[in-house]
């Protein structure tokens, strides 16, 4: 049996996941599966995302739901989530975890770049809420989970796109909780802090970098996908009914 939390209210609640495929994503899925949930999730990483559904398909109450999709195509996207709706039944949760961190120098960004940057790093986030804000709103409420980045409250260089967009995701959050609060639709943004994917510990994890963590994190343990995770199913559970337009940084206390 688990130690951690079980939410009663997230059985059988039909959750949409962005970038579900791998890394965060990936513990995301099947954290929301373990609870019960009728899980959907979209990822351009087509061969990992169905690996990973049929993985979780005979171990949780409902087999998770895969598409592989461009997120930063508006259009593929809306039809990935209708394909999905189809499947599940409508959204009464979204997780807005698609990210790519790409590291880019100010002197090598192009217009181009730029643009790629926003699309998968915030813009996807508002056309999906705006895709599945329907069905929330006609199921009396709901709760969306944007989720933000501690690397521009550090001041990272590097990457000033992935920057830019990530915080603007919490301008994003307070100005969605405000327009459908009167839905009883719940809108917050999760910040992690570094989190040691397998992504991050094979391209940017180094014995230098580990130290840097240890010495910023109040907490200095790996901070690890689950604990993101435990902070996203609260967030959609109904435990968390009156928290809305905030930010809940899980980071060990670095930011």
């Amino acid at each position: 049996m688990s130690a951690f939390a079980r939410y009663p209210s997230l059985q059988d609640r039909a959750v949409l996941i962005t970038g579900g495929a791998t890394g965060i994503g990936e513990t995301l899925v099947e954290a929301f599966a373990g609870q019960g949930a009728k899980v959907a999730f979209i990822d351009l990483a087509a061969d990992e995302g169905a690996a990973l559904a049929a993985r979780l398909a005979g171990s949780s109450r409902h087999a998770p739901q895969f598409m592989a999709a461009d997120l930063s195509q508006v259009e593929a996207l809306r039809g990935s989530i209708a394909a999905l709706r189809e499947r599940t039944g409508p959204f009464s949760v979204l997780l807005n975890n698609a990210a790519n961190d790409r590291r880019h120098a100010v002197e090598d960004t192009t217009p181009e770049f730029w643009d790629a940057s926003v699309a998968v790093n915030i813009r996807h986030q508002f056309f999906t809420a705006q895709a599945v804000l329907p069905d929330m709103k006609a199921l009396g409420g709901g709760s969306i989970v944007n989720f933000g980045s501690i690397s521009w409250m550090l001041k990272q260089g590097g990457m000033p796109a992935y920057t830019a967009s990530k915080a603007a995701v919490q301008g994003l959050t307070r100005c969605l909780a405000r327009d459908v609060g009167p839905h009883r639709v719940r809108v917050n943004t999760l910040v992690p802090g570094w989190v040691m994917t397998e992504k991050q510990l094979k391209l940017w994890v180094t014995e230098e970098t580990k130290q840097e963590i240890a010495k910023g994190q109040c907490i200095a343990d790996p901070l690890m996908p689950q604990h993101i995770a435990a902070m996203a199913l609260f967030l959609a559970a109904d435990d968390s009914a009156m928290c809305t337009a905030q930010d809940f940084i899980v980071d060990g206390g670095w930011a």
